[in-house]
């Protein structure tokens, strides 16, 4: 390797962190946050067999799970300002990557949901809580460790779709690779930094996903259930 490499390598590692830390994060997690949000709507809408809201959610998650996410891009960005809509690059990629996910996650969500009993929810029912107050508080808790590991898992698969935003313009990790390889004509090494960078940062999640994992699995019900039992036979000795 020479030492032009080496050169470029050290002063443009920091350059494209930066827009990975300033803009690559908080474009996943606004829109992992929102589509989160427009997932539970959507599961919960079919669950409950709105009418309309049904039949919306399907076809919302049809077109959104069934069109590539690039194509749904230049939709938001490029072709709304046909009807007069016209989107800053960084909101457009924002609302682009909420709408596709909360698609995804509606079934992620909906499925963890359906897994709990069905006592569960007619137990509630039984001593008077509303629809709203069963999911609330029996439905979702019990759904949310079941689907936190395919969530985070679309998280981190998120933090890589997010270099798709550069074909919009946002200024992120990706962009910022491309602009260095155009400007020093060494687009191998450029990209290999990216992709290590991206690398990072998505073993740091994955950590994190396995940690909080074991911390659920520590606060289950059947655990604390299982603990209590064993201190009160410790006890009775």
């Amino acid at each position: 390797m020479s030492e032009r490499v080496v050169e470029i390598i050290s002063q443009s590692f920091f350059q494209i962190l930066i827009p990975g830390i300033k803009v690559t994060i908080p474009l996943t997690i606004i829109s992992f946050a929102l589509g989160l949000l427009i997932a539970l709507f959507l599961a919960l809408v079919q669950i409950a067999n709105v009418p309309v809201l049904k039949q919306f959610a399907l076809v919302y998650i049809w077109f959104f799970r069934g069109t590539p996410l690039l194509v749904q891009l230049f939709i938001i960005f490029f072709g709304l300002p046909s009807l007069g809509v016209v989107l800053d690059a960084f909101p457009a990629a924002v609302i682009t990557f909420a709408l596709n996910s909360g698609a995804y996650n509606a079934e992620t969500l909906r499925s963890a949901i359906l897994a709990v009993p069905k006592g569960q929810t007619e137990a509630a029912e039984l001593v008077g809580l509303t629809y709203g107050q069963t999911m609330r508080r029996i439905i979702l808790p019990q759904a949310f460790p079941i689907a936190f590991p395919p969530l985070f898992n679309s998280l981190i698969g998120m933090v890589k779709d997010t270099s798709l935003a550069s074909s919009i313009t946002v200024i992120e990790l990706f962009t910022k690779a491309q602009q260095i390889a155009a400007r020093t004509f060494e687009p191998f090494v450029l990209y290999l930094e990216a992709a290590a960078i991206y690398l990072i940062f998505c073993t740091v999640l994955t950590f994190l996903q396995k940690w909080l994992e074991k911390k659920m699995v520590y606060r289950t019900p059947e655990n604390k259930m299982a603990s209590a039992d064993s201190s009160s036979a410790g006890e009775e000795k």
